[in-house]
């Protein structure tokens, strides 16, 4: 089955779309900002001309009650001539007998659409606005009657003035808003390009990263969510390189130990005299051998193999105490040594870990412990509980293990000092370091231990059954927080 790769996505970078995404919002909120203080502003006007009006029309009444004035003519032309009107102002007095006396002269007064529209004001007072060429005008009236005699103060403010005054600071404000636009915008494009430059170098990085080249390392700079992705990043490298060079040296080493027995067979075959039955016989029964060997080693790569898959282990309550007697007996099958069991008398009746493999781990390191000791040899198998962890060993009294090679050992085809008689590939010990691993625990050899020999332990997470889940069947998962995976 072939895999097409997917094109290149064509688009916009991020550093675009955060750019544009600041300069939208940006945008938005100035302009929003721009319509609430022109309202806020519009108001203000609106407010500030009532407020005129008002006081001229207050100080019109306050006229009128004083009483020296004996007509309407006289009161309305008396009051004109004591009050001087703001510049966007026009004071008008309309007599009843429709004549007009304004101040200042201004040629509105001649208008008929004025004079239509203040006709309806002179009697039941009020304020309308009229629609001229100078803009809009805001006309109000206060009526007076003395006697028989009727008028009205007309008060005309000419609004086109503040409302210029009003787009002026607008059109100022729109301008500061669009540079200060800009100049956020810019700012944005900035620093989103040298935050994002990190994920830039991360992309060119990963492009040129193949199973042939695992070198490359990001530079970490800073502290911040950048730089731990960086470091994420490149401790996934240093993973990545130290997996791929394990599998160029477990391929390499299990070439090399396949290529021996596979020349000893080609070699016999090429050389086989098959007129001669006893030659025959000699070199099936050889040949056999070798194919016994070569599966062994592959039995022993598929274990390892299979270490790193979540189904590897079954863990589930176990009896430790049962487990020891069970190693021991079938461990006594693998030479003639003094076997004695070390259990410590306080170890739990149950734990839960994967039988099996504690027995196959357990086994491997007993039949090392007897390719090492000479017949009659002592070798314990012991267990105990140290803290979270089920500790368990195989002691033997031989040569012991030299500093330097306590952790090669464990390693695939490591091997140390090669006994007489020992066609291992140097694997067993590496399985069992797979199975405490996949346990989420250790095998090693005790750097502590005094005396003759070595000692051989396999430290593993523990939990009581009573921690299991009540959904987990049979015990195959382990509770929440448990200190062992399962792969």
């Amino acid at each position: 089955m072939t895999t097409e790769r997917r094109p290149d996505r064509a688009g916009l970078s991020v550093r675009t779309r955060i750019t544009a995404a600041v300069a939208l919002l940006v945008t938005v909120a100035l302009a929003g900002a721009g319509l609430i203080v022109y309202w806020v502003e519009n108001r203000a006007v609106t407010d500030a001309v009532q407020r005129e009006v008002e006081q001229e029309l207050d100080e019109f009444v306050a006229l009128q009650r004083t009483g020296d004035f004996t007509s309407v003519q006289d009161l309305l032309e008396g009051f004109l001539k004591r009050n001087v009107p703001d510049d966007d102002e026009l004071l008008v007095g309309w007599i009843g007998d429709g004549r007009l006396v304004q101040f200042p002269k201004d040629s509105l007064v001649q208008d008929p659409a004025f004079l239509e529209a203040v006709a309806p004001l002179v009697v039941d007072g009020g304020t309308t606005y009229l629609d001229t060429d100078r803009g809009d005008v805001r006309i109000t009236a206060q009526p007076v009657t003395q006697g028989s005699q009727r008028g009205a103060l007309l008060v005309a403010t000419f609004l086109a003035e503040d409302r210029d005054e009003l787009l002026q600071t607008m059109r100022t404000y729109a301008l500061v808003a669009a540079l200060s636009a800009v100049l956020v915008t810019g700012t944005a494009a900035w620093v989103s390009g040298r935050l994002l430059r990190p994920l830039r170098t991360l992309r060119v990085a990963a492009e040129a990263t193949s199973a042939t080249d695992l070198s490359r390392r990001l530079p970490e700079r800073g502290n911040d969510d950048i730089t731990a992705l960086t470091r994420t990043v490149n401790g996934m490298l240093d993973r990545l390189e130290h997996a791929f060079a394990g599998q160029r040296q477990f391929l390499d080493d299990a070439g090399h130990e396949l290529r021996t027995p596979l020349t000893v067979l080609r070699g016999h075959l090429e050389l086989l005299d098959v007129g001669s039955p006893q030659e025959v016989a000699e070199t099936r029964t050889l040949l056999l051998d070798e194919v016994d060997r070569m599966a062994r080693l592959v039995g022993d790569l598929i274990m390892l193999a299979k270490s790193d898959r979540p189904d590897f282990l079954s863990p589930g309550p176990t009896d430790p105490s049962a487990l020891l007697a069970s190693v021991l007996s079938k461990a006594s099958a693998l030479g003639r040594r003094d076997w004695v069991l070390e259990a410590s008398p306080d170890l739990p009746t149950e734990v839960v870990v994967d039988g099996q493999r504690i027995t196959q781990a357990l086994l491997a390191l007993a039949d090392n412990a007897v390719k090492h000791t000479v017949p009659g040899g002592r070798i314990a198998i012991g267990a105990a509980v140290v803290g979270p962890l089920l500790r368990c060993w195989i002691h033997d009294d031989g040569a012991g293990v030299a500093p330097e090679d306590r952790e090669r050992i464990f390693g695939r085809f490591g091997r140390a000092a090669v006994p007489p008689g020992d066609e291992g590939f140097g694997l067993g010990l590496s399985i069992v370091g797979a199975i405490a691993q996949a346990h989420g625990g250790a095998a090693y050899v005790d750097p502590h231990r005094a005396g003759p020999g070595a000692r051989f332990v396999l430290d593993v997470p523990v939990v009581l059954p009573a921690a299991l889940p009540v959904d987990a069947p049979d015990g195959a998962a382990a509770p929440k927080g448990a200190p062992w995976p399962t792969s």
